[in-house]
């Protein structure tokens, strides 16, 4: 034969032998991963199906109870009274609503909506939530983020609309004079760590100098503790000024498509001074974002200064103290994605501001107040731990000098005549200093 035919004969045979020795290999790996296949004993764990009755799982039994009988227990095991649970109901469930199939009813919208609501007031987890309202926890785990992004979706753009009008931003300046005697302050700008479990494959994007893994909560406040705009795109690693710099609505005002107010006299003065934002140190000085002085060598004029703008700036704290006390899910660790992170913290900013609308007073008494001298009382939420600050940027984001010199001039107007208050300067001595 010939001595390449007889080579393409052996070639075509061992080729033959292999496929022979795959097919072999792969057919036992086949009956090796078979299983027998066994009926599925119930389609739902009985237990779990006991909770349609009216005496099982805390939503058809408890919830019940404390409704008729404890008003105030029920506001505190869901963070709001009955009223704002039945809007919530009227108003969300149709959004996550299901249908009943041949082989089982689908959950109740109000069950849904009371295991999220529960899980975002104490930050209890799935299994533990599973027991109590008799519904599987990977069930929980898949309704959840469902709930927040229908609150999210209905909500939102009415209880969270930044305002793109020079009388609405106005009508913010004039409430925080009114409160805070600072006039032309347009929002208080601040944000917070919230703590995630690592993300997998996410290397040290969501690592902050904590040393824990977060998602950043930027927010900008009115004079009520509001929520006017948030931002809870940021990763742990990065800065209030990064995250601020790199927002939509830094861009807006630079742009002016957010409509600020023009630069106009403040309170019987007679000098155009320009709208601002009030923030801390962790943010460039310009002339749209105020702060307080560096506290090394201050004047007197720079402390009575420092303390009126951190007056005014209080209320954003309040407000994340607020906001963290009443859903302490956020002062846990979260335990899902950071996609559905965002949704959850979304979700309970936008609880925060309808409690801020419709029931302030529930409110008002975690809020830090002020007694007839002007000393600070703290305020119920600083006893219950708050959100972790974000670390300050030193890079080249640093004040310019328009910045400078719109600061100067609120400093000479807060201790004029026109622009100071009768108890400035008592608040600002090393006993009664609160800044």
């Amino acid at each position: 034969m010939d001595p390449i035919a007889l080579h393409h004969a052996m070639l075509l045979q061992h080729h033959a032998l292999k496929l022979q020795q795959d097919s072999m290999i792969m057919l036992t790996m086949l009956k090796m991963r078979r299983k027998k296949y066994t009926k599925k004993k119930y389609w739902v764990v009985p237990w779990l199906r006991e909770r349609q009755r009216d005496h099982y799982g805390q939503y058809t039994s408890l919830m019940k109870e404390l409704r008729l009988g404890d008003e105030a227990s029920y506001r505190n095991y869901l963070r709001m009274p009955p009223e704002m649970f039945d809007e919530l109901l009227t108003r969300v469930g149709p959004r996550i609503e299901k249908m009943d199939t041949n082989y089982r009813r689908a959950i109740e919208t109000g069950v849904k909506l009371t295991a999220t609501l529960r899980h975002l007031a104490t930050g209890i987890d799935y299994p533990s939530l599973s027991y109590d309202f008799r519904v599987s926890r990977h069930t929980i785990a898949t309704f959840i983020p469902l709930v927040c992004k229908a609150i999210v979706d209905e909500y939102k753009n009415e209880v969270i609309p930044c305002p793109t009008s020079a009388a609405e931003w106005k009508a913010i300046a004039d409430e925080f004079e009114r409160r805070w005697n600072v006039p032309h302050a347009i929002g208080a700008l601040d944000g917070k760590h919230v703590a995630i479990r690592k993300p997998a494959s996410s290397g040290s994007l969501y690592y902050n100098y904590k040393k824990f893994c977060s998602i950043v909560l930027l927010a900008l406040v009115d004079a009520n503790a509001k929520f006017l705009w948030i931002d809870v795109g940021g990763l742990g690693h990065q800065s209030d000024a990064q995250i601020f710099n790199a927002s939509e609505l830094h861009e807006c005002i630079v742009d002016g498509s957010v409509h600020l107010p023009a630069a106009e006299p403040m309170t019987n003065d007679d000098v155009d001074v320009p709208f601002f934002i009030l923030g801390d140190d962790a943010f460039a000085l310009k002339p749209y974002l105020m702060k307080p002085y560096t506290r090394r060598g201050l004047t007197k004029e720079e402390t009575i200064c420092n303390y009126r703008i951190s007056r005014g700036r209080r209320v954003v704290e309040n407000a994340f103290g607020i906001l963290s006390s009443r859903f302490r899910c956020l002062l846990t660790t979260l335990q899902q994605n950071p996609d559905n992170c965002r949704l959850i913290v979304e979700a309970c900013v936008c609880l925060h501001n309808i409690m801020r609308m419709r029931y302030p007073a529930l409110q008002n008494a975690d809020m830090d107040m002020e007694d007839l001298e002007h000393n600070i009382i703290p305020g119920e939420w600083r006893n219950s731990g708050d959100l972790q600050d974000l670390a300050y940027h030193l890079g080249r984001n640093r004040d310019n000098a328009e910045g400078k010199k719109v600061r100067d001039y609120i400093k000479n107007y807060f201790n004029s005549p026109v622009g100071s208050v009768p108890w400035q300067e008592k608040m600002v001595t090393a006993k009664h200093r609160v800044f």
